[in-house]
């Protein structure tokens, strides 16, 4: 919720202090939403149907609802009002494909804020091939955790096939779990541990290529080579936003666009040349 990441936020810069400062990013602000319905962005990844627009979504409270943004003018061009949904707490979002192959938007309703929930829920909405405002269906997966509940705000998918990942949020540390594949509808599926992440991970995405991942917290963004759990290549320093939540990467790999809850800017913001991709057509234009 809002004050509890404020007061995390608050914590952690004050701990960053205290360690090695990482590289700064260059940056620079693409535009500015003014759809009033983003109040609380919380999650983004880029259409694999639709070059250049992004799929946002809001924090708990602002309904089971995705909306397809445009990543040079920031207008919204539709919106997707999930039926039956639970939307207890949507806390992230990741294109992806299905077991047969199709785009498919994996949408995480995996905030639990106390620790407590028995099981969370993972959402898999086809990504409509045409860009308009609807209402659409949704297969929901119920999962838990191999030790306890957790509450997430990552939300990791491969570009290539349905294998998926969470990263919980916690002060201290969060960890990486790796999803079942193919999840199981009807099921309990049951993530596994994989290792220990850095603490306060408010996001994360696999890039459209499939060679390295990224998760952010509050101030910086880590990347890692290969899909998860991969070997960590660079630290970036975020410029600053009061509740920076949501992070994805640009359609070509090449650099990262980030954006928080109480901030109307979509900033791009550089990933070090040794490691953007050579010229390729990114996994994600393939049919």
């Amino acid at each position: 919720m809002i004050l509890a990441g404020v007061i995390a936020f608050s914590v952690y810069q004050a701990l960053s202090l205290l360690v090695a400062t990482p590289a700064s990013a260059a940056d620079d602000v693409v535009c500015r939403f003014s759809d009033s319905r983003f109040t609380e962005i919380s999650g983004m990844a880029p259409s694999i149907r639709h070059p250049d627009v992004l799929w946002i979504h809001n924090d708990s409270g602002g309904g089971p609802r995705l909306f397809a943004v445009d990543t040079k003018t920031c207008e919204t061009l539709a919106t997707l009002t999930i039926r039956g949904a639970r939307a207890r707490d949507f806390e992230a979002i990741a294109s992806g494909r299905n077991a047969k192959g199709k785009p498919v938007l994996w949408l995480g309703d995996i905030g639990d804020n106390l620790d407590s929930w028995d099981s969370v829920e993972v959402l898999a909405i086809k990504e409509p091939k045409r860009l308009r405002s609807k209402s659409v269906s949704a297969q929901a997966y119920s999962l838990t955790y191999d030790d306890r509940p957790h509450n997430a705000e990552a939300l990791l998918a491969s570009p290539r096939d349905g294998r998926l990942w969470v990263v919980t949020k916690q002060l201290a540390h969060g960890s990486l779990y790796r999803l079942p594949s193919p999840l199981r509808l009807g099921a309990l599926n049951v993530a596994k541990k994989l290792r220990v992440e850095g603490g306060l991970i408010t996001d994360g995405a696999v890039s459209p290529q499939g060679d390295r991942y990224v998760l952010r917290d509050y101030v910086d963004a880590v990347i890692y080579e290969g899909l998860p759990p991969g070997r960590e290549v660079a630290r970036i320093r975020l410029p600053y936003q009061t509740q920076g939540e949501a992070i994805s990467w640009s359609g070509d790999g090449r650099s990262l666009l980030v954006t928080s809850e109480r901030d109307d800017r979509l900033i791009r913001v550089s990933v070090p040349l040794v490691l953007r991709p050579a010229d390729q057509e990114p996994v994600e234009r393939r049919e």
